[in-house]
């Protein structure tokens, strides 16, 4: 069961350089199932991706030498043994050292689409959906960007998520010295950015190309 939401739309117009909201709002596609547990799993599998266990020591076989046994069985009054490259010896293999290995987690795309409809639909109150932000940038200047979201009643202290269709040189330049904003495009869209942020903006490009990739 889907369930449509009326979401803020502020249109940016680029003749006047004014922002007027307009009163036709977007509908944004949101399925009112919830599915936390879903979202934990994808958190999971994304910290798991960047995980990897580097270190490595060599076992008794694969250490070089070792294929003439060191000396008789018997008749020398010490231990037997049959290599030089046992784990007793000096030189030897390590018996349980680190081995490198890269930790996988698998979740199904239906499960991942549901994880990111759940924190949608979370976030539905703080969803906002703006019109033309891509170009309605001619610089890279961050008081030119922040002068765009006075009106917006947002606090920039907080956690916020700008999906945009496609990540400009002007966007990119002028949040990127902003901690509090992280800047992404839809096809990159996850479960870890939006659970993060405390306030979301949509493009409208954005909210196409999300229907797109997962509906």
């Amino acid at each position: 069961m889907f369930l449509k939401k009326f979401t803020q739309y502020w249109n940016l117009n680029l003749l006047s350089n004014k922002l007027f909201i307009v009163n036709s709002p977007i509908y944004l596609s949101i399925l009112k199932k919830s599915a936390m547990y879903l979202v934990h799993k994808d958190i999971l599998r994304q910290f798991n991706q960047k995980f990897y266990k580097m270190n490595s020591t060599k076992t008794r076989s694969e250490v070089r030498g070792g294929g003439i046994k060191p000396r008789q069985q018997k008749g020398t009054g010490k231990a037997r043994a049959g290599s030089n490259r046992s784990p007793l010896w000096k030189g030897g293999g390590v018996i349980f050292g680190p081995k490198f290995r890269k930790i996988s987690y698998k979740l199904n795309k239906k499960e991942r689409k549901l994880a990111i409809y759940t924190l949608f639909y979370n976030m539905r109150f703080n969803i906002f959906v703006v019109k033309n932000l891509e170009d309605f940038l001619i610089n890279s200047k961050t008081r030119n960007f922040l002068s765009i979201f006075q009106n917006f009643q947002i606090n920039l202290q907080t956690k916020l998520l700008i999906i945009v269709k496609d990540k400009t040189e002007f966007l990119k330049n002028a949040t990127r010295n902003m901690n509090n904003i992280e800047l992404i495009s839809a096809s990159h869209l996850n479960t870890l950015s939006l659970l993060k942020s405390k306030h979301i903006i949509l493009t409208t490009s954005a909210i196409q190309e999300i229907n797109n990739y997962f509906l």
